[in-house]
This record gives C-alpha cells, structure tokens and sequence, in this order.
C-alpha cells in the first residue's frame, strides 16, 4: 500500500548481467507496478510484485519473450503487491522477506477500510511455493535467483516490518532510462526495485499495521549512505525516478537526516 529487521551494512555490487529483459506491468485497481525480468529470450524469469490483476499482463509480457515463471520475488507483503503471485507463480517459488511471511496468510488482514475488498477481489489464493528470501540474497554481491538473474536485497523496514530493496545490475533496455529520466548510460547499470520505500518525490506511508516512522527514518538515513547516487529506482507505484534526483528533491530524503 503506497504513497524490520536492520540493514546489515551497505550492499557490493550485484552481479552483473549482459543484455536484461526487463518490463513493467500496471495494475489498475492499485496503480502499482510489477516487473518482469529476464536473463534474455526463453529463459526463466523474476516476476517482481505481482499486484491485483496483474496475471494476464504478465502472461503476454512472458509469451512475447518466449519467457517462462522461475521465481517470484515480493519487496513487501501488502494485497497490492502480492495478490496475483499466485495465479503468476503456479507451483513454482514465491519469495517473500521473513518479517512480513505472516501477511501471506491473509494480506487483508489488519488493513481496516483498506482491508474490506474481499468482495471486489474474491478470496485469497495462498501461493503453494511461499518461501522466505534466502540469506544468502543479503550478503556480499546477492545470488542467483533464476540462471543469469543475480540479485543483491537490503531490509529496508518502516512501511511494513519486511520491506525489502533488491538491486540488479547488467545493461538494461532503452526503456528503463527512459522511465528512471536517467541522463548517463545503460550498461554496467544498477537498478534498485524499491517496492513501497521510495517513490518519486516521496517514501512509503507508515500509517498502516506494521508500518513505523521512526524505523522508516532510520531507514531512509541509511538508504542516503548506501544507495549510489547513479542508481535507477524502479518504484512500487509511479514513475520511475533515480537515487541523485531523490537526494536532490525528495524533501524526505532530504531532511531526515
């Protein structure tokens, strides 16, 4: 829902990939973002945050890469970030951060009025291949989540206990600097999927179960330090943005300090 343990020390590089797949699917009842990213064509692909009606949109981004599911990978356990990772997944892994496992039971739960859409959205589809993120994801320069997809994560609490930002890197599509409005090149490029954390111009509300300002400050204080200023950030809802724009123009970025 847009606008925790502690970061364990500033992320190395991920391991870089050659050429990335990588495209963005919009969920409309949430205007959240989904991310399909792939090694190249045919091979097994991340499907980061798949959110309320997503599923059919990400099917056609797989069949027009000739793409298959190898993993989902959430940021965060909120309804809209997660609620298709059923359909998306099948039998196949859905990777979800430690803290926030519990909201797997029933993502609704706690949410008061914005919890009450059982009747738009029907009952919850518990993923069958639930399993929390590997410790091995927040170490050195990440793991390999599917063949050729490395990914580095960094606990980033605040919006919810689990919140979580897992960085990529390799040469990305023209798209993803178009949408970051990034001026600098695309290869050798880290990109951080920042779920619910940090937006364009804004940070995750903490106002809901879960969420904490005081973690969520201490958070983004830490996120200033860690986080390369050339980074793109690809968002949970909105526009794309990158982590010098955020620095320079982002008042909570600029004055929790």
């Amino acid at each position: 829902m847009g606008a925790r343990s502690r970061v364990r020390g500033p992320p190395s590089p991920p391991g870089r990939l050659g050429r990335v797949i990588l495209e963005r699917v919009g969920s409309a009842l949430f205007d959240e973002n989904c991310y399909v990213i792939a090694a190249g064509t045919g091979q097994p692909a991340v499907v980061v945050d798949p959110g309320v009606g997503s599923a059919a949109a990400v099917a056609a981004v797989l069949a027009r890469h000739q793409l298959f599911v190898g993993v989902v990978l959430l940021t965060h356990g909120h309804p809209d970030h997660v609620w298709d990772a059923a359909a998306v997944a099948g039998e196949g892994p859905v990777l979800v951060p430690s803290p926030d496992l519990y909201r797997m039971d029933d993502p609704l739960a706690g949410l008061g009025a914005l919890g009450d859409l059982t009747g738009m959205l029907g009952p919850w589809q518990r993923p069958v291949g639930i399993e929390t993120i590997a410790d091995g994801l927040f170490h050195g320069g990440g793991a390999e989540v599917v063949p050729g997809v490395v990914v580095r994560s960094l606990p980033a609490p605040g919006h919810t206990e689990g919140s979580t930002i897992h960085f990529l890197a390799g040469t990305w599509p023209d798209d993803g600097a178009a949408w970051a409005n990034a001026t600098g090149g695309r290869e050798n490029q880290v990109v951080a999927l920042t779920g619910d954390v940090i937006f364009r111009g804004s940070v995750g509300r903490t106002d809901l179960p879960g969420g904490d300002d005081d973690v969520m400050a201490w958070t983004l204080r830490t996120l200033r330090q860690v986080i390369e200023p050339g980074t793109w950030l690809l968002p949970g809802h909105g526009p794309a943005t990158t982590m010098a724009h955020e620095l320079a123009t982002n008042p909570f970025l600029a004055t929790r300090r």
